[in-house]
């Protein structure tokens, strides 16, 4: 008997509609296999490092070392440095333990050589604080430090117009100023780097922090934007004029997929002023021309020199609990009993300057920042990486801090 052409459509329709709904049902159990597999070996993984304790957390280097994740980070081209390209959660202390254990360079940390606070000349230390990096949380911290600790605090003045690259007569100016205080002190102010020694005077205790530079950014954006921004600026300021409403009303993401000047960060531009807060390595470059270019190698090297050889400590914002740990550490005079003055004001410190307006960036917006922020972000990661070794090195140390 021979089948009709319709019949024998409809047969082979059917064969293939249950060859599809076969295929379907494979590839989602093999899928759910497949997380199910993944799910039991996370936690395969969590029972295996509570049985065996890995050889970091053995050495007690856990819970004070594991930062506070507020911000992505990403790496530079330095292949001496920790590659993470994408924000994550990964404790960055293990991940540099690791590091400098695979490269040898474990067994060469050493305190004395990480500890840029024996070179200071006198009792005082300078914080030329990066905007937009949680200084005024530091600020606080460090006025009740010195009720705690008996040294004075001492803040430059709210300035109608901020300037952070001064000319040298300035600069010895500024640093005779600061000299001329009573010690113990802090001062604190946003200004470049500034060298004592060049003025004949005693070096003081550098210190600062930074912040994942597009997280940065993204924060001055939306900061001068707020409401209550303006609000201080013109009671401080009465002659200050009003932005234009559309300024005002940009937002990020469409500031940067638009090609907006403002959100256009083309290498080697310099731009004067606190205003340009993109160049986050500036505040350690110096106050020489050549540090104002933006995403430049030469700046990024002043930057990185300066941190190195003068700055006792630079904390990062991201990595919170280290910082304060490595303050306490190698600053005690000073910051002894940091944490436990913000363990009891967390609440509170964490809510100093916050701006509830300012709206998620998607990851897509922030990859077309990054690009054009390389060596900034080696700088960052510089610094992080500095910040870890000598907290390492601290807790490694089988003698005290000299």
């Amino acid at each position: 008997m021979t089948l009709k052409p319709e019949k024998t459509f409809r047969m082979r329709y059917r064969k293939r509609s249950v060859e599809l709904i076969a295929l379907l049902v494979i590839s989602c159990i093999f899928f759910l296999f497949c997380m199910h597999t993944n799910k039991l070996n996370s936690r395969l993984k969590e029972m295996e490092m509570k049985l065996h304790p890995s050889e970091f957390s053995a050495l007690g280097l856990t819970g004070d070392g594991v930062g506070v994740e507020v911000g992505g980070s990403s790496s530079g081209s330095n292949s001496n440095h920790l590659d993470s390209s994408k924000p994550d959660n990964i404790n960055t202390l293990h991940r540099t333990y690791q590091y400098l254990k695979s490269t040898g360079q474990m067994q060469s940390l050493n305190v004395y050589d990480l500890n840029n606070t024996r070179k200071a000349k006198m009792e005082l230390v300078f914080f030329n604080r990066v905007p937009k990096v949680g200084s005024q949380t530091f600020m606080e911290l460090l006025r009740r430090l010195s009720e705690r600790n008996n040294f004075q605090f001492n803040r430059d003045a709210v300035q109608k117009v901020e300037t952070i690259r001064l000319a040298e007569d300035q600069q010895q100016e500024m640093a005779e100023v600061i000299s001329d205080l009573p010690v113990p002190s802090v001062f604190i102010k946003h200004v470049c780097y500034t060298n004592f020694s060049k003025f004949n005077l005693p070096i003081p205790i550098y210190i600062n922090v930074v912040r994942d530079p597009v997280e940065r950014v993204i924060s001055w954006f939306y900061y001068v934007r707020a409401p209550w921004y303006f609000v201080e600026r013109k009671a401080a300021f009465p002659d200050l004029p009003l932005p234009h409403p559309g300024w005002l009303k940009k937002d990020f993401e469409t500031c940067v997929l638009s090609g907006d000047q403002e959100c256009t960060y083309t290498q080697g531009v310099s731009v004067e002023g606190i205003g340009d807060h993109r160049r986050q390595s500036l505040f350690f470059c110096g106050h020489a021309y050549e540090c104002t270019p933006f995403n430049t190698v030469g700046a990024l090297e002043r930057a990185k020199h300066a941190v190195e050889s003068q700055y006792a400590v630079v904390g990062v914002l991201e990595d919170l609990n280290t910082t304060l740990a490595v303050f306490e550490k190698y600053i005690p005079r000073f910051f002894q009993g940091v944490r436990e003055i913000y363990d009891t004001s967390a609440e509170y410190l964490t809510k100093i300057n916050k701006n509830n307006f300012k709206p998620p960036v998607s990851e897509k917006v922030k990859d077309i920042v990054r690009r054009n922020f390389t060596n900034e972000i080696e700088f960052y990661q510089f610094c992080r990486q500095r910040l870890h070794k000598q907290y390492l090195a601290a807790h490694l140390a089988q003698k005290h801090l000299p």
